[in-house]
């Protein structure tokens, strides 16, 4: 039984802070909720309540809700008007598509001075002789049934046949209850049949669990039989289910709802036990061999840092997650992280330094960085130049474009001419102009080379 809770109550709460003492407006359908209760303690300033499908019998606990103002009780399993005297402000009732048949408790509503419309249609009572002028009499304070505006001309007639049509409709209400006590004995007898087939079935999956019967089935029937004719079976009970004709009842709404729990519930016991079976995943092989595994399916990048000498994990893991959640073991060869019970696992290119490492998660985007520094120390050669050369590098750039230039300017002297440049610097170099002071030994072994060389004095010196 499905019944009204404080975490409930707060979570349907959310805006107003969660806060329940206070709560003026509060919609609890569609929660399957079978029993009407707690409500006139926890919220004492309710002035809405909407309850509408669920399964709900008895309109009760909502005595002491003062200030309610709109209940709205459509599509449950009521059957008669009770228990509202206490709600003094109330001047909407909606209990559209009920079972209420005991027609004369609407009387129970006079004491709701405030009540002008009231929704009663979809019940079994609306099909009673004289329905509408009954009510009608009855609550003099009312300004709407169903939706449809009472004139004064109306209930003015309904007043004047009020004794005649009060008693048919009491005539028709005894009818009613005596076929709704059949309709009850009815709905216990269905359930004991039931129960009985219910019982049998556990008896005898007890005997096909015993040696002879599993013997018989490896000898007639494979697995994929046997899950065949199950299947066969629980489809032929639903047909049988919901084929059957039943009249429409609270019993029966409410025998519905249990048989689709029931077969919700076995259906999840089957998907939990597959679960439980599914292997758990492989993160070593039988040769030690770690591979890399990535079950929570989380993007991540390894950034090799060769100016720090250590490698960059940034997992990105899921922004609110609490990091009590993660667990993080680095090792020399791979790293592990353990994220909600979901194993990420990566290989390492090279061994680092476990006992040096940390992790650390991003503010702004909740991402696990994780730094590992390597057992190595030197830097590789093959280094990719970052766009920011450092000052120490500099001079290696500057080296390795020069060569580049030279390689460009070599050529084939066969094919091409070019002036003798060697002759021009010596020339140079001995009238003391151009690069001599910057190789004084090339200026010797020039000098010395000459030896035919006449120093003439009519001869004038070269400018």
């Amino acid at each position: 039984m499905v019944r009204i809770t404080e975490d409930l109550v707060r979570r349907r709460a959310e805006h107003n802070n969660c806060e329940i003492f206070s709560l003026e407006e509060i919609s609890l359908h569609q929660q399957e909720i079978e029993k009407l209760e707690y409500l006139d303690k926890w919220c004492r300033d309710l002035k809405i309540l909407y309850l509408q499908n669920n399964l709900i019998p008895k309109i009760e606990n909502v005595g002491k809700l003062k200030k309610l103002e709109y209940l709205n009780l459509a599509l449950n399993n009521i059957e008669r008007i009770e228990n509202l005297e206490g709600c003094e402000e109330l001047k909407k009732l909606d209990l559209t598509a009920n079972f209420v048949g005991e027609l004369s408790s609407v009387e129970t509503l006079k004491y709701n001075i405030h009540l002008k419309e009231l929704f009663l249609v979809g019940n079994p009572c609306t099909e009673f002789e004289g329905y509408r002028q009954f009510v009608v009499a009855t609550l003099h304070q009312l300004k709407y049934l169903d939706s449809k505006e009472i004139e004064r001309s109306e209930r003015i007639q309904a007043l004047q046949h009020y004794p005649e049509v009060k008693q048919k409709i009491r005539e028709q209400e005894q009818a009613y209850l005596l076929r709704r006590a059949k309709e009850k004995e009815e709905a216990q007898s269905r359930m004991h049949e039931r129960k009985e087939r219910k019982e049998k079935k556990k008896e005898a999956e007890l005997g096909l669990g015993s040696p002879d019967s599993l013997q018989y089935k490896e000898n007639h029937q494979t697995e994929g039989e046997q899950q065949t004719c199950r299947t066969a079976e629980d489809d032929e009970e639903d047909r049988r289910f919901w084929e059957e004709p039943t009249p429409y009842t609270p019993e029966s709404r409410l025998e519905a709802h249990r048989y689709i729990e029931e077969k919700r519930k076995a259906k999840d016991n089957i998907r939990g036990s597959k679960t439980r079976e599914k292997p758990l995943p492989k993160l070593v092989t039988a040769e030690g061999k770690i591979l890399n595994v990535n079950m929570p399916k989380l993007h991540f990048s390894l950034k090799d840092d060769e100016e720090n000498n250590q490698f960059i994990l940034d997992l990105a893991v899921y922004r609110h997650l609490d990091t009590s959640l993660l667990d993080i073991d680095v090792q020399p060869t791979h790293i592990r992280v353990v994220v909600k019970g979901k194993v990420f696992q990566l290989v390492l290119p090279e061994e680092v330094r476990p006992d040096s490492s940390s992790a650390k998660r991003s503010q702004t985007t909740g991402h696990l960085v994780v730094s590992m520094p390597k057992v190595k120390e030197i830097i590789l050669a093959k280094r990719k130049l970052s766009t920011s050369v450092r000052p120490s590098d500099s001079n290696t750039v500057q080296k390795s474009t020069r060569n580049r230039q030279v390689e460009k300017l070599e050529v084939d002297p066969s094919k091409y001419s070019f002036p003798d440049v060697t002759k021009i610097i010596p020339e140079k170099e001995r009238i003391g102009q151009g690069p001599i002071q910057l190789q004084p030994e090339r200026i010797t072994e020039t000098k010395k080379s000459n030896f035919d060389f006449e120093n003439n004095d009519e001869v004038p010196p070269l400018i």
